[in-house]
């Protein structure tokens, strides 16, 4: 069992001062329609260690980040975290407003989560690798111009 499961205690994540703005503006926003994943989304944005944009480690998962996991049920899986308008399972896109992709915010490789699906069933998955977004994204979730 991963050091992060004992005592059900959620691991340390780093988010972006831009990306925690725009994402607690976001969730606040769906709070009427998607109440679960706004509280899901404002639980993990209130415990987050904030750091301006440029101290956010390259490994920290963050929008745009490429993540490699292993999920309990052992078949590692890469995916992309993104803003809900940009995911497409299809080709590996997932939205940070998922069960899952909430989860995987902030965290960097060797770390471990728990995290409860839409059909209520808990999971736990483990940080492999993590690359970070390119430039453009970056910039774009700072507000910069591209």
């Amino acid at each position: 069992m991963p050091k992060n499961a004992k005592a059900g205690r959620k691991p340390v994540i780093t988010v972006a001062r831009s990306e925690h703005d725009r994402l607690l503006a976001f969730a606040n926003t769906i709070a009427a329609q998607n109440p679960d994943a706004s509280e899901e989304l404002l639980l993990e944005l209130e415990r987050a260690r904030v750091v301006n944009d440029d101290r956010v480690p390259e490994d920290v998962v963050r929008i745009g980040s490429s993540v490699t996991f292993e999920p309990d049920t052992g078949e590692t899986r890469t995916v992309t975290l993104v803003y809900p308008g940009e995911a497409d399972i299809s080709v590996g896109k997932v939205s940070v407003l998922t069960p899952i992709g909430t989860a995987l915010l902030g965290l960097a490789p060797g770390q471990s989560i728990g995290w409860t699906a839409r059909d209520g069933r808990r999971h736990e998955l483990h940080i492999l690798s993590v690359d970070a977004p390119p430039a453009e994204s970056r910039q774009q979730s700072s507000g910069e111009a591209a």
